[in-house]
């Protein structure tokens, strides 16, 4: 084994440190693989309920009327979220267009978008307004407001209240913290922002973008009130084997309204053909606990292993998990330049190319990317990324595999260490 990681490129000082730090690590692992359990038992129940068969994997092409695989997928995921619906397609491109759909369709000129939770996602801010872009929600005069997180990342309820008016129709609730150094929230949490926001003006569509949290516990956003969850197929629910594709999962009106935004007035979720993914769809949505439970411990003993080596990490070695992302602040671009350059030689794919940083399309700085993936950009796969701007974190997530996400990690520590960075 010590031969093994010796051809990587890993020192044995390092492999010890990190296998010193995975028998401490045990018992919390075993309440990982609990939950992961309890979660393939959700997804292969929906799927025997459902009656899943053989002719649901083949798919349409054209038109794609009648597709019994895509309309069966759907239910599916309605299933697993307990929701009235769910619109799950390959046309949905990534988890931003997912949830600009569910955010056009459903808002109307005159009507306001809030957001409680402080600052959306960089690629969110041109889809909103906040920066210009062209055909944003402003654009078409839909305005947006914002209450920021107070100083501990606690909820400004007071601020909430005061911010809901009579034109506040949606509000969005990030649950992972994005490029940001907050905490992310659980289930838990939601659910009573939802029902605070819902106490003062009770026909508020609550909309959750659960990117990251799939799966990390026993229940979803949706199980608390959320009228929509949003989310890529290419993280969490796709299982590391979907190519492409994003759901909504919610209240019968909210999809069927974002249904006719992806496609056309008049023809909704009757088009739109699975062009032969939907075995990955499903096969994906079958793994997916499991594979979350990986990516799970790949996050916990990074933040334990750069812990200890003087790093913040956020979450800390010992909090909860509410979803797969890992913050660690290295406080200097060449630190997360190496920790980039780590994960990505340690990738099945590309382990030969050095990421640099570059302008990413949506982002007000440079961003650098590891991801040697199978599937372009699927980050429920090992990878590395952050904006080249302080405090320089590195925000890293996935991992198909529990020995391919400690591989990564030390490979990241050590790439840090031969650069004198440590």
């Amino acid at each position: 084994m010590k031969e093994m990681y010796e051809n990587l490129g890993i020192s044995p000082q390092t492999l010890e440190t990190g296998n010193m730090i995975c028998r401490s690590l045990k018992e919390r692992f075993e309440k990982i693989d609990e939950n992961a359990e309890y979660n393939q038992l959700k997804v292969l129940n929906a799927l025997r309920e459902c009656r899943v068969s053989e002719a649901c994997l083949l798919g349409t092409t054209g038109y794609g009327y009648n597709d019994i695989g895509r309309d069966t997928l759907e239910d599916v995921y309605a299933h697993i979220f307990n929701t009235e619906a769910a619109l799950v397609r390959p046309q949905i491109t990534c988890g931003t267009h997912a949830l600009a759909l569910a955010l056009m369709s459903n808002l109307r000129p005159g009507d306001e978008l809030l957001s409680p939770v402080g600052k959306p996602y960089d690629t969110l801010e041109e889809v909103i307004g906040i920066r210009e872009g062209n055909g944003s929600l402003a654009e078409y005069g839909i305005t947006y407001r914002q209450v920021d997180l107070l100083e501990n990342s606690e909820f400004d309820f007071e601020g909430i209240k005061e911010a809901i008016n009579e034109r506040t129709k949606l509000v969005t609730i990030q649950r992972s913290k994005g490029y940001q150094t907050r905490k992310t929230f659980s289930v838990d949490e939601i659910g009573r922002l939802i029902a605070y926001v819902k106490s003062i003006k009770s026909d508020i569509i609550c909309m959750v973008d659960n990117c990251y949290g799939e799966f990390v516990e026993r229940i979803e956003p949706s199980d608390v009130g959320a009228d929509m969850v949003v989310g890529s197929l290419i993280k969490n629910p796709g299982g590391g084997l979907a190519p492409i594709g994003g759901y909504i999962a919610g209240k019968k009106e909210c999809i069927e309204k974002a249904a006719y935004r992806l496609t056309s007035p008049g023809l909704g979720k009757e088009v739109g053909a699975s062009l032969g993914v939907l075995k990955d769809l499903y096969q994906g949505l079958f793994l997916a606990p499991t594979v979350v439970a990986n990516a799970l411990k790949t996050a916990i003993f990074a933040a334990n292993l750069f812990e200890q080596a003087g790093f913040a990490v956020i979450p800390d070695s010992t909090e909860s998990r509410h979803d797969i992302i890992q913050a660690i602040t290295l406080s200097t671009a060449e630190g997360v330049c190496a920790f980039c350059e780590g994960i990505q030689s340690a990738a099945p794919v590309d382990s030969f190319v050095t990421p640099e940083p570059w302008d990413m399309p949506g982002y007000d700085a440079k961003v650098i990317m590891a991801a040697g993936a199978f599937v372009s950009g699927s980050s429920i796969e090992l990878s590395a990324d952050g904006p080249i701007k302080p405090p320089y974190a590195v925000y890293f997530q996935g991992g198909l595999t529990w020995p391919h996400g400690k591989a990564g990690i030390l490979k990241a520590y050590q790439t840090m260490a031969d650069k004198g960075l440590l």
